[in-house]
């Protein structure tokens, strides 16, 4: 198949993993813990070296955590100017709208819109976990082009926004250097440890 194809497949298998159930809970994280396990383990487009994928059993995750889902207003940016990131790779540099500002536990966080055609949220973060057991580039919790629509953030019609940190998970480039990845702006770094979501292999 062509590789468009194929990475057209990933993103729609992801997206019916994140929309279908269960979606609640740690029954919700732990159905999609084990799509994901799939998915980096027979797809063509899994960003794990074949190398990796040969002896592949699982991706390691804290264990679900109901005090990582913090829902908290979607107050507006303190500064509503674009921003730019620089992927390193073929997409060359990526231009964002904040769309608002979310307060927690571990500090504050801005959640991002795509500037393309499309467009889409996205919500990258880096914690005291990154380099100490998650990928030290940081971790997402959506992004939503490439069909992660909700678990992670959840936007309500009442100004409220849910974030559960159990869906954080490692961006490809964390596994594989034939991917380039916009990581997070230092607005999104939290100077505590989030242990939820997703870890990082051993092996990468």
């Amino acid at each position: 198949m062509d590789e468009a194809l194929e990475l057209a497949d990933w993103r729609r298998r992801t997206a019916a993993l994140y929309l279908n159930g269960p979606a609640e809970g740690a029954e919700g994280a732990l159905a999609w813990r084990r799509g994901r396990d799939a998915m980096f383990r027979d797809h063509p487009q899994s960003a794990l070296p074949d190398e990796v994928r040969a002896g592949f059993t699982g991706l390691p995750y804290w264990d679900y955590d109901q005090a990582a889902v913090v829902t908290a207003p979607l107050t507006a940016p303190e500064d509503d100017t674009g921003l730019e990131i620089e992927t390193g790779g073929e997409d060359g540099l990526l231009r964002y709208r904040r769309t608002g500002r979310v307060a927690t536990p571990w500090g504050g966080l801005t959640l991002f819109w795509l500037l393309g055609y499309g467009g889409g949220l996205f919500l990258p973060f880096r914690d005291a976990t990154s380099g100490q057991g998650s990928y030290g580039g940081g971790r997402y919790l959506t992004d939503t082009i490439k069909g992660t629509h909700g678990r992670g953030v959840v936007v309500g019609d009442d100004g409220m926004v849910t974030l559960d940190f159990n869906y954080a998970y490692n961006p490809s480039c964390a596994y594989n250097p034939r991917w380039a990845c916009p990581l997070a702006p230092p607005e999104n770094h939290l100077d505590g440890a989030v242990e939820a979501g997703e870890r990082i292999l051993a092996a990468t």
